[in-house]
C-alpha cells in the first residue's frame, strides 16, 4: 500500500516564445503542448501531445520551418509560431474563452485542464462541446462560477497543483501498468490500465459502497464504480464478470468481479481509474 500525497508541482519559467503559459506538472509545458497540435494539424508531428521538447517535437519543428521559409532551428520562436497560422493564434491568457474559439490558446488550454483531471475528448485547439464541458466541469470543481468562460479566474485556479487522492489504496489486480495516467495520443488517459489475464480476481482498492455495477456505454463496458470517504471513488472498467451489486459495502481487498475485453478494450486489462469530487487523479502514487 501507500498514501496518495499532495503533488507539489513547481511552475517553471516558460520562455516568452512558449507564450508564458503555465505548466501542467513538472517537464511538461501547455505550450509547447499547443504546438505539438499546431503541428500535429499539420501532418508533421505523431507523437503524444506531453508538453514535453523531445526529439520527435524538434524534428517537427525543423520540417515545418523549411517549408514555412524560416531558419530550422528547431526553436520555436515567434515567427515560427505565426506562421502556424490559427493554430499559433493567441497566447494563454491573453482574452477569455468561450464555446467556438480556437488557437494557439485554446489547445494550452485543453492541456491544462487534462492534467487538472478535466480531459475533453481530444486536445485539437477547438473550444467545441466536449471541451466546454470539460471546462465548466472544473470550474465547478474549483469552486468559480461554471459559466464556460476562460478568464483570469479559471487561468488562475490551472495554476494550482493538480489534486490527488487523500486515501491509502491498493492494487486492485496484480499486474504491470501498460498505459499509465497523462497524454495518449491527442487525447488523455484519465486512469491507469492493468495488464491482466481474463478471469483475474479485482478486487476493492479501499473501503466503500458500490454505487454502479454494470454495463456501461462509452467504451467502458462492464463497470464497477466504489464510493469511499473523503469524495474519492474508484472505477474498474473493461471487467469480465461482476460479483457485487449497488449498493453493497466492501472492504479493501474485497472481490468486485474478474478482468476481462468487454467495451473499447483491445485485450483482457482492467482500467483502474480514481477520481476526487469527479476531478481523475493519477493513481500510482498511492500503488507500492
Amino acid at each position: 500500500m501507500g498514501i496518495c500525497r499532495l503533488r507539489l508541482i513547481a511552475l517553471p519559467l516558460v520562455l516568452i516564445a512558449l507564450a508564458a503559459a503555465p505548466a501542467a506538472a513538472a517537464g511538461r509545458d501547455s505550450g509547447l503542448a499547443a504546438l505539438q497540435v499546431a503541428l500535429h494539424a499539420r501532418g508533421l508531428y505523431f507523437g503524444a501531445i506531453d508538453g514535453v521538447k523531445g526529439p520527435g517535437t524538434t524534428s517537427a519543428i525543423k520540417r515545418f520551418q523549411r517549408r514555412a521559409g524560416l531558419m530550422p532551428n528547431g526553436i520555436p520562436g515567434t515567427q515560427t509560431r505565426m506562421a502556424l497560422g490559427r493554430y499559433g493564434r493567441h497566447v494563454l491568457g491573453s482574452r477569455p474563452l468561450t464555446r467556438g474559439a480556437s488557437g494557439w490558446d485554446v489547445a494550452a488550454l485543453q492541456f491544462l485542464l487534462a492534467w487538472q483531471g478535466f480531459p475533453s475528448a481530444t486536445i485539437d485547439g477547438g473550444l467545441g462541446e466536449h471541451t466546454d464541458r470539460a471546462l465548466r466541469r472544473f470550474q465547478r470543481w474549483a469552486g468559480l462560477e461554471p459559466d464556460g468562460v476562460a478568464g483570469a479566474t479559471t487561468y488562475a485556479a490551472l495554476r494550482r497543483a493538480p489534486a490527488s487522492c487523500p486515501l491509502t489504496l491498493a492494487w486492485p489486480v496484480a499486474g504491470q501498468i501498460v498505459d499509465p495516467f497523462g497524454p495518449r495520443g491527442v487525447r488523455f488517459h484519465a486512469g491507469v490500465d492493468i495488464l491482466a489475464g481474463t478471469g483475474t480476481p479485482v478486487t476493492a482498492a479501499a473501503a466503500g459502497r458500490v454505487t454502479y455495477a454494470g454495463w456501461l456505454a462509452g467504451g467502458w463496458g462492464k463497470l464497477v464504480v466504489v464510493a469511499h470517504a473523503d469524495g474519492v471513488r474508484t472505477m474498474y472498467a473493461h471487467l469480465y464478470s461482476i460479483g457485487v451489486r449497488v449498493g453493497a459495502r466492501v472492504a479493501a481487498g474485497d472481490r468486485l468481479g474478474a478482468v476481462g475485453a468487454t467495451g473499447d478494450a483491445s485485450g483482457p486489462h482492467l482500467h483502474f481509474e480514481v477520481r476526487l469530487r469527479g476531478a481523475a487523479v493519477d493513481p500510482r502514487p498511492a500503488l507500492p
